[in-house]
């Protein structure tokens, strides 16, 4: 028999086991995100008792029932690590029941909360006022067609063999990370620091030929440049600074940012349009190069340095003369296009791994699909 219509009920069961004598600690904290992973916690565990915190063994679901005001989506993870995690007591923890893993495949399940069907599904049969929840006996509830554990484990072998290849790209990110950061702190040891503002070159030209408002960009805190979220009807474009390639922008203005500077490298060859309230320079290239300069300013020590020098009463900001105070090591040009380049190999894998971990979310549905079809053919046969 190639399927099998059924309730996932009867094929999972809840567990509630608890970190009682905190064997596990903050570093083994996890939350899940509506991405359908395991996260690190970005909650404050000043205080909380983590005795009360339930385990999550490898081969085992966690899912958060709130629904409301998370995109839409369904947060559910499966723990497909070597080691237990804990999440908090509001998550609900289940697995599917041993004397059912010959029927049912963890893998497969997991690709089945992993489409946007499964989320609209959710969402559509959520319950609450002000706050709407997917509980458990929801989730038993869920009726599902499954094919025959043959047919699931042929469509997980493909989603694995994916798998692999993205954790491969992964493998040795952190290490190209470590090695830049390693060059940075050396040098910043080593080699004397020098003001930036005297490599840095004011780029005050405004939107005199003519780009359109498919040219405006914003800067993140992120430093980041991305696409505006302002409402553009009916704006002006004549003030806006135009933001060449290889140019450095960034926003005076620090406060309500989350402690960040909103910052960003044209790394495009287009031009850009920015807000008049930005300011824009590029570099000196024979003695700086702009992407070193950017390895500097994407680190966590110059946004608390930017907000520490920024100054104002209603607003504070951090104005062009501060910036050009900003000291750094520079070393001769060839050093850093080599750190440059270690950066460049970082940041291209990681973007490989980024574009390789979203085709493997897309491919659930197909996986899916593909392994239900296969079994209602082989029904008909």
């Amino acid at each position: 028999m190639g399927s099998n219509k059924c309730r996932l009920g009867t094929f999972i069961e809840l567990r509630e086991n608890t970190n009682d004598d905190l064997s596990y600690g903050v570093s083994d904290v996890r939350g899940v995100n509506n991405l359908k992973e395991l996260m690190s916690t970005k909650s404050d565990l000043n205080g909380r008792d983590l005795s009360k915190f339930q385990l999550v063994y490898p081969g085992e679901f966690v899912f958060n029932h709130r629904t409301s005001r998370n995109g839409s989506k369904f947060s559910i993870a499966y723990n497909d690590g070597s080691k237990p995690i804990i999440c908090t007591e509001d998550y609900v923890v289940f697995r599917i029941k041993p004397e059912c893993k010959k029927e049912l495949s963890a893998r497969w399940l997991y690709m089945f909360f992993n489409r946007p069907e499964f989320d609209r599904y959710v969402i559509t049969n959520s319950w609450g006022s002000s706050t709407e929840f997917y509980n458990w006996e929801d989730v038993q509830a869920i009726e599902l067609e499954l094919p025959s554990y043959a047919i699931q484990q042929k469509y997980v072998n493909v989603y694995n063999a994916m798998l692999a290849n993205q954790q491969s790209y992964e493998c040795g990110l952190e290490d190209l990370k470590l090695v830049c950061d390693s060059y940075i702190e050396n040098l910043r040891k080593h080699t004397p620091a020098k003001t930036i503002g005297q490599y840095l070159i004011p780029c005050e030209q405004r939107n005199d030929i003519g780009l359109s408002v498919d040219s405006v960009r914003g800067l993140s805190v992120a430093k980041q440049v991305i696409t505006t979220k302002a409402n553009m009807d009916g704006v002006s474009l004549n003030s806006y600074k135009l933001f060449p390639p290889k140019a450095i922008a960034y926003v005076a203005d620090t406060s309500r940012r989350g402690d960040k500077m909103s910052l960003g490298f044209n790394d495009s060859e287009d031009t850009y349009l920015v807000s008049s309230i930005s300011t824009v320079f590029r570099t000196d290239e024979n003695y700086l190069l702009p992407e070193y300069l950017m390895l500097f300013f994407c680190r966590d020590e110059f946004d608390r340095y930017a907000r520490f020098h920024s100054w104002g009463s209603a607003r504070e900001t951090f104005d062009w003369d501060e910036m050009c105070s900003v000291e750094i090591p520079v070393p001769d040009v060839t050093m850093q296009q080599d750190i440059v380049d270690i950066f460049k190999a970082y940041n291209t894998r990681k973007g490989i791994a980024e574009t390789l971990k979203n085709q493997i979310q897309n491919i659930c549905p197909i996986l899916i699909k593909g392994s239900i079809e296969e079994a209602q053919k082989t029904d008909e046969a």
